[in-house]
């Protein structure tokens, strides 16, 4: 791999009903050390549960079972020459991305950002692209929360 994993701290309660450190170790993909791209946590619900101290991550990386209100905590790796074919898309979610290294072009309908190291975006469910054109991987945190699709109308 070469390059150093992430690494993921998460707190709960020890055996006597304590606060602790109950997992400390690599970023996992799968159930298996993936280093840079994996989750860092997942909920079953947007009301959280955070009772017991089983790793929730071993699942694989998806976002599937937002509709039932969960979330997604994870980081994702953006190649050199992602997006070579751009792959549009909307979501019924609102997704708040931090990049944490390189850099990768967030592309709308109207319009493209390049987004760096240290910038944040929030991204409402609109459609969009990926772009990577750089020669390094980009590496991203992403929070993915369920959200009312664009243009349905509440009643």
């Amino acid at each position: 791999m070469g390059e150093q994993a992430y690494r993921r701290v998460i707190t709960g309660l020890n055996e006597q009903g304590r606060s602790a450190i109950v997992i400390d170790g690599p970023l996992l993909a799968g159930g298996r050390t993936s280093g840079r791209t994996g989750m860092v946590w997942r909920t079953e619900t947007a009301t959280a549960d955070n009772s017991g101290r089983d790793d929730v991550t071993i699942k694989t990386v998806t976002v599937e079972g937002l509709s039932d209100g969960g979330t997604r905590f994870f980081v994702q790796g953006f190649p050199p020459g992602h997006g070579a074919e751009l792959f549009w898309h909307a979501t019924d979610t609102i997704d708040y991305i931090t990049m944490l290294e390189g850099e990768v072009v967030f592309i709308t309908e109207t319009g493209e950002v390049t987004l760096r190291r240290g910038d944040l975006l929030v991204d409402r469910g609109i459609s969009h692209a990926w772009r990577n054109d750089t020669d390094s991987e980009a590496i991203a945190s992403i929070v993915i929360i369920p959200a009312d699709p664009l243009g349905k109308e509440r009643t």
